[in-house]
Formats: structure tokens, C-alpha cells, sequence
């Protein structure tokens, strides 16, 4: 077989016959580039800018220097995150084994290219369409059909791009790659449909927050200038001022970038520490997970076994005998799993004898055979090989589970073995016993979930004894309670043993998909930890899904977040940055709300009250730049290991809210007083701007709380500037001298903000209080009342 020469391949990589991917976890640097300068905030921007050029209000223009140095620090820091992300998928990405010009060789998948003969075992996703040359093998098909069912596929039988080689080896020439792939048509008309299903929790609520606000701004704007024109008679040039001001203030214009990069800089850092972050959506996920399903092999234990011995059950053969037979039946096998690897590591002492017919593993079945001159020999479960058999030999065979082995069954049969059910009785010619290592940082990993309120699932395809002990012996809580996954038969069940069990043997790839399904319909948020590819259909339907790069290359594609190293004891950090990046971007939004509120509510009254509009563009820059910019982007970074609890916009507005309408009933107020005291309109605007700074100033202290050193600093920098801004560059920023009435009024209405801000906190914080015991009471009512009625 040769395979294209290296000309051919040229040829269709200049005619674009490539395998690349469709839809990439990070986006071009020129997609970057567009998303950050072409936005609706942006075109806003730009319309104010263009209306104060024209009525030459220019110092009025100092918001375009921020709008320009945040559009410029969301591109420079996407493409800093783009190039580590796309360096480390790089290094790690899948390869093909590829037959050019006659000679073996492997490529990124992504340089496949139309016609290739590509080379395909067990454990391998099938990158690109293609039609079996040699060779056969059984696929799964349900990431393209949702059949589970397992499909022997033969010479000139089609294979679909996106399912998975479960066992067996064959040689498959390539017959569409990239966009004209079978599962790249179903990826992007999956993106066209689907397009907001890789959005978080938090993502979501900033676009409809932000929509919210677009949609707002118009109108208001619109009647705030047409009503200081118009009716108030005010000039063209006082007008735009003011209804630029108005529409600043309602704006959070650094809102949706800092919460973007700060999700971009966890990417990075999770990079650093090998974890590859496929969707964004997932840091914030699994910060909110509050139950983990894992498999024993590779996350509790080392992604390795060990043969520990076998014991015979017949007198009629010698173990060297035994150790033959099993020889034989292994060395046929495809080394695409470490038991298989194991075993053939420990039985080396083959015979001449070749089999008529050899039977891969069945996942689904639980065990792999072989035919011979004098007979059929089957290796795998207990309870799929012996099948009625079995209970003759299960005490013994609990008795080493109990001790943590892993129990094979090796026997002769008079039925063919053929992948289905064994059709017949099984002699027993021995058990063979394995053992995975635990991992040195297993116990301290899952103390770490236990200690953060994150439930722990077990999940296995083993004995569920066995799976138990190894789970006591990691330290997860509760895995002394064990159930055979074989006794569940319907989603009724899975649903019920979810609630009382913590570990699952014995359990098959679509009921782990049920476990998931069902632990979502309790309203839990479910992580699912995998590396091979009986765990895809699971990982797909979590809502954060974390694979083992050690393990099968369809699993590490199907998963949202990849350990590169294969380190289960990085994901404590991996939630941590998740917790850091919620809590922190909660903080920081409160800042910005804070200023929405209280600008809408002034506008509000301003048309309402048919007064002039208090603030100018340039104040409301100046006290954006001091008591939110600056400190968001210092907040947004810092560490931050707390749980997060209730929703995104509801911890948002419960820090804001308080503060935006202290805000708005001062400045409203203390206009009234400048309109009866007859107050110059420059005295009142910059009265007005020394309240709003004060309470931004007081919120940016509360959200920055503990006062630590760094928090410290942090306010006394943003104060001294604030001051020099003021006192220095006072022109520029619209501060106007104040007469001694104005200024006796200022410190009266400060000294009654301080205490209005206080005293609203308190009262706000009692009455959440006092609705969440509420709640909470009503909900362990609730609990009792079921109890009763189950009693």
C-alpha cells in the first residue's frame, strides 16, 4: 500500500483539500480584532464623539482615550491568549498514522488531506470521512446517529467522520476532510443554531444586561436633547453636553471587556499549568459544579494496571499451562487499553498455535475471545463470561474485589465468541487479578471537593466492591455505599440510586450518560471526568466536561476543558481560578452598575422634573477612570477562593443597587436645592460630581473589602489621583470654582449621603437576611413534608 506521493499532497494543499478545523477554540487574530472594535458600545461611542466635535465641546472628549486603551487591551490580550492556547493544542493535538509514499508517518490530523490513507485502531476518532481500504474494525457511530449500538464495519465499508474505532485495525482512505466532512456540516450547523450554548451563566446575563442597556440609551438620549432644546431652550452645544453625559453614565463601558479578559488571563494561567481550556464556559462551570462523576482507572488511580497474579480452577492444567492459553489470547489482542497492555506485560510465554478467529473487546459485553483448532477461549467480567455460572464463584470473587483487585475471568466455550452475548456455558480456567496504583494526590484532591461542598460520583466499569474499596482508600466520602449498575434498568432507577449511592459498578457507556441526565434533573450541576471513548456521550451532555489527554483522542475533542498532563490533582486549581474569576468579576460589575443605576435614575427625574441634565461627559470620565476603571482591572485579577452562591445579576444588584439610588436621591436633592438657592449651573454640576465621586468611592471600599495592604494602597492611589486630577487639570475636566453657599451645601449633603449610604446598607443586608432564613425555613418544611409522605 502506498498511499499519495508527497507531490499529490501538494497538490491538494494548494486546492485547499485540506483537513482543517471548522470551528476552532480560539478565534483568528482578525475575527479578535473585529469583535472588539466593531461593537454596538463602540458605534455609540463614535456618535457622541462625532456630535461634540461638532458643537466643539473637545475637553468633553477624554472618553475616547478610555474606549481606545480598553479596545486595545481586549486585542493585545486575546492574541497573547490565543497564541499560548493555540501553542499548547498545538503540542498536544491529535496525530494520524498516514501511509505516504509508501512509508508510515505520523501528521496533525489537520493536515490530512483528500484521498490519504490513513491507519485506524481501537481508541481513534475518526478525523475525516472516509472508505475502509483493509483491515476491520468496530465503530460506534452515536456521536453522528445517538445509536450506541456498536457497528463492524469491513473492505468498502463507509466510515463516518466524528464516531470512534472501539476495537480492531484497518487501513481507510480519506474521501472528504475539512468543511466537506459529514461531522464538520453537523458542527457548523450546530454553530448557526446553537450559538449562544457555549455561553456561561455570567455571559449570559452581561448580554442581556448590556442589551438592556443599548436598548434603553437611544431613547432617553434622544428625549433628554430634544427637551433641554427644545422646551428648556437651552443652546444646541448645552444639549448634546448633557445628553452625552446622561448616555456615559448609563454605558458600562468596560463592563463586558473586563469580564472577557479576565476570563482570557484564567485561560493563560490554566495553560501555564497544563490544562487546555477548549470553551470559555467551562471555568466558570465547573467553579459551579457541585457534583463530580469520575472513573476509578486514571483519575483515582494511575492510568496503569498491574497483573498481580492469577489463581486456576482446574486441576487439569499447571499454571505454566494457564499462562500459555492466556498468552496466546492476549498477544492476538489490540493493545488499545492498559488492562490489555497489563496482560500482555505478564503473559509473554506463547505457544505456535495461531487462532481461525479473533474477537476484540466488547464494551458493551465485557470481554474479548479467540478461536482455536481446540476451541473457544474467552477473556474478560465475571458476570458477562460466566454469566449464570457466575454465582458459584462469587464469593471468592468478592472476597479479592473487597481487596481492591480487579477480577478477570479467563474460560473455555463450545459458542463461538463473536462480540454479542455468550450464547453458551463458560468453563472457568482461571481468574486473573490486577490492581491500579492510587495516585500520591488522590486523597487530598477529593478532601478538597468534600471540603467545598462538591459531591463525588464514582463511576466505573468494574466490580463495584472493588471500585468501593479503591474509593474508601482515596478518601471520597461515602463510597462505602455501592450499588451493581446492572440492577438499574430504567432512568427511574438510575434517578433514585443517584440520591443514595456515591460509587457504580459494572456500569455501561449509556448509563453514564442516565447518571448524568439524571443528577441534572435534580437540579444538580454536574462535572464528568473521562479519557476514554466510552465516556463521550456522558462528557457531552454535563455541563462541564474534563478530559484526560492520556486517553483516547475522541474524549479530549468531546471535552470542554483537557488535563494535558493527565493530572486529576490540578483540578482544585482549575476550580479555584473559576471561583477567582466569578467572585471577582461579581466585584467589579457592582462598580460599574452602580454608575448605570444612579445615570438612569437622574435622567429619569431629569425629564420628568424637566431640570437640566447635572454632569458633564468630561466628570463622568474623570470619576470612571479613579473609582472603577483602575480598580476593576486590580480586582478582576486577584486571588479569590470563595463558593460562589445565588445568581450572577442577583449578587450584582444587591451590592449596586443600594449604592445607585443613594447616588441618585443625593444629586436629584441637591439639584432641587441649587434650582430654589438660584446656584450657578457650573457651582451645581461640580457639587454634583463630588456626591456621585463620594459614593463610588464608598462602594469601591466595600467591594474591596477585606482592607488588606494591597486594597489599601489601591484607595489611597485612586484618591491622591482623583485629587491632582482636580486640582491640576480641573479645566480638562469640567470642575468649576463653587461660591461659600455652594460649598455649605456640599458638606451637608456629603455628611447626609455618608449616613444615607450606611444606614441603607444595613437595612438592605437585614431584609436579605431575614427573606433568605425565610426561604431557607420553608425549604427544610418542604423537606419534612416529603419525609412524611414517603413514611
Amino acid at each position: 500500500m502506498t498511499g499519495l506521493s508527497t507531490q499529490e499532497v501538494n497538490d491538494r494543499v494548494n486546492r485547499g483539500l485540506t483537513n482543517e478545523e471548522v470551528d476552532s477554540s480560539t478565534n483568528t487574530i482578525g475575527q479578535i480584532v473585529k469583535d472588539n472594535v466593531f461593537t454596538y458600545f463602540n458605534l455609540i461611542f463614535t456618535v457622541l464623539a462625532v456630535l461634540l466635535v461638532i458643537v466643539g465641546s473637545f475637553k468633553d472628549l477624554t472618553f475616547m482615550g478610555i474606549i481606545l486603551a480598553n479596545t486595545a487591551i481586549g486585542i493585545i490580550q486575546e492574541v497573547r491568549s490565543k497564541n499560548i492556547l493555540d501553542n499548547l493544542k498545538f503540542d498536544k493535538m491529535p496525530r494520524a498514522r498516514v501511509i505516504r509514499d509508501s512509508v508510515e508517518k505520523e501528521v496533525p490530523t489537520e493536515d490530512l488531506v483528500l484521498d490519504d490513507v490513513v491507519l485506524l485502531g481501537a481508541g481513534n476518532q475518526i478525523p475525516a470521512d472516509a472508505c475502509v481500504l483493509d483491515g476491520t474494525v468496530t465503530v460506534n457511530e452515536a456521536l453522528i446517529t445517538g445509536e450506541s449500538d456498536e457497528i463492524e464495519k469491513n473492505s468498502d465499508d463507509d466510515l463516518l467522520s466524528g464516531s470512534f474505532i472501539i476495537s480492531g485495525q484497518c487501513a481507510a482512505r480519506l474521501t472528504a476532510v475539512g468543511s466537506d466532512s459529514y461531522i464538520n456540516k453537523l458542527t457548523i450547523e450546530a454553530t448557526k443554531t446553537k450559538k449562544n450554548d457555549n455561553q456561561s451563566q455570567m455571559v449570559k446575563s452581561l448580554d442581556k444586561l448590556v442589551m438592556t442597556i443599548g436598548v434603553l440609551i437611544i431613547p432617553i438620549g434622544i428625549i433628554l436633547m430634544v427637551q433641554q432644546w427644545f422646551i428648556m431652550d437651552d443652546s444646541f452645544r448645552t444639549s448634546v453636553i448633557a445628553m452625552v453625559a446622561a448616555v456615559l453614565g448609563m454605558i458600562p463601558e468596560g463592563l463586558y471587556m473586563m469580564a472577557s479578559i479576565a476570563m482570557v488571563v484564567s485561560a493563560v494561567r490554566l495553560a501555564k499549568i497544563d490544562v487546555l481550556v477548549q470553551n470559555m464556559r467551562c471555568i466558570e462551570t465547573l467553579a459551579r459544579v457541585d457534583v463530580l462523576c469520575v472513573d476509578k482507572t486514571g483519575t483515582i488511580t494511575e492510568n496503569r494496571m498491574e497483573v498481580a497474579g492469577f489463581q486456576s480452577a482446574m486441576k487439569d492444567f499447571d499454571d505454566d499451562e494457564i499462562k500459555t492459553l492466556l498468552a496466546d489470547l492476549v498477544q492476538h489482542q489490540s493493545s488499545d487499553n492498559i488492562t490489555m497492555e497489563a496482560m500482555k506485560a505478564y503473559f509473554t510465554d506463547v505457544s505456535d498455535r495461531q487462532p481461525t478467529a479473533i474477537c476484540p473487546f466488547s464494551s458493551k459485553y465485557k470481554y474479548c475471545g479467540a478461536t482455536y483448532d481446540d476451541g473457544n477461549f474467552v477473556l474478560g467480567a465475571p458476570e458477562y463470561v460466566l454469566g449464570d455460572g457466575f454465582s458459584r464463584y462469587a464469593d471468592y470473587i468478592q472476597s479479592v474485589s473487597e481487596e481492591g483487585y480487579r477480577v478477570l475471568a479467563f474460560g473455555f466455550t463450545k459458542a463461538v465468541p463473536d462480540g454479542n452475548q455468550l450464547g453458551g456455558p463458560v468453563k472457568l480456567l482461571a481468574v486473573v487479578l490486577l490492581n491500579n496504583p492510587i495516585r500520591k494526590s488522590a486523597k487530598e484532591t477529593f478532601e478538597y471537593f468534600a471540603g467545598n461542598g462538591v459531591d463525588v460520583k464514582v463511576i466505573s466499569g468494574d466490580n463495584p466492591v472493588t471500585v468501593s474499596n479503591v474509593a474508601l482508600e482515596a478518601g471520597i466520602k461515602g463510597a462505602e455505599s455501592y450499588v451493581d449498575a446492572r440492577t438499574l434498568e430504567t432512568q427511574d432507577d438510575v434517578d433514585k440510586a443517584v440520591k443514595k449511592y456515591t460509587v457504580f459498578g459494572r456500569v455501561t457507556p449509556d448509563q453514564k450518560r442516565m447518571f448524568v441526565r439524571g443528577l441534572k434533573s435534580q437540579g444538580k450541576t454536574v462535572g464528568m471526568t473521562g479519557d476514554g471513548v466510552n465516556d463521550i456521550l456522558a462528557l457531552r451532555d454535563a455541563d462541564c466536561s474534563i478530559a484526560m489527554a492520556s486517553g483516547s483522542e475522541a474524549a479530549s475533542n468531546a471535552a470542554q476543558l483537557v488535563l494535558m498532563d493527565s493530572d486529576f490533582s490540578k483540578m482544585p486549581l482549575v476550580v479555584m481560578e473559576g471561583r477567582r474569576v466569578v467572585n471577582n468579576i461579581i466585584k467589579t460589575a457592582s462598580l460599574y452598575l452602580t454608575k448605570n443605576i444612579f445615570s438612569f435614575l437622574l435622567a429619569m427625574f431629569s425629564m420628568i422634573s424637566v431640570l437640566q441634565y447635572p454632569l458633564k461627559p468630561s466628570q463622568i470620565t474623570l470619576i470612571s477612570i479613579f473609582t472603577i476603571g483602575l480598580p476593576s482591572f486590580i480586582l478582576s485579577l486577584e486571588p479569590n477562593k470563595d463558593k460562589i452562591k445565588g445568581s450572577f445579576l442577583g449578587n450584582v444588584f444587591k451590592m449596586a443597587t443600594p449604592a445607585g439610588i443613594t447616588v441618585f436621591l443625593s444629586v436629584s436633592c441637591l439639584l432641587v436645592f441649587g434650582q430654589v438657592l438660584d446656584l450657578k449651573a457650573s457651582s451645581i454640576s461640580t457639587a454634583c460630581s463630588a456626591l456621585v465621586a463620594l459614593v463610588e468611592f464608598m462602594i469601591l471600599a466595600r467591594v474591596a473589602k477585606p482592607m488588606d495592604k494591597i486594597h489599601l494602597t489601591m484607595m489611597i492611589v485612586m484618591v491622591c489621583g482623583f485629587f491632582y486630577a482636580i486640582i491640576f487639570h480641573n479645566e480638562l475636566f469640567g470642575i468649576s470654582p463653587m461660591n461659600w453657599q455652594c460649598v455649605l451645601l456640599l458638606i451637608v449633603f456629603m455628611i447626609a449621603t455618608e449616613a444615607l449610604f450606611r444606614y441603607f446598607y444595613k437595612f438592605t443586608t437585614f431584609v436579605g437576611e431575614k427573606i433568605g432564613k425565610e426561604a431557607r425555613e420553608a425549604k427544610r418544611n418542604a423537606k419534612k413534608k416529603g419525609r412524611k409522605r414517603k413514611k
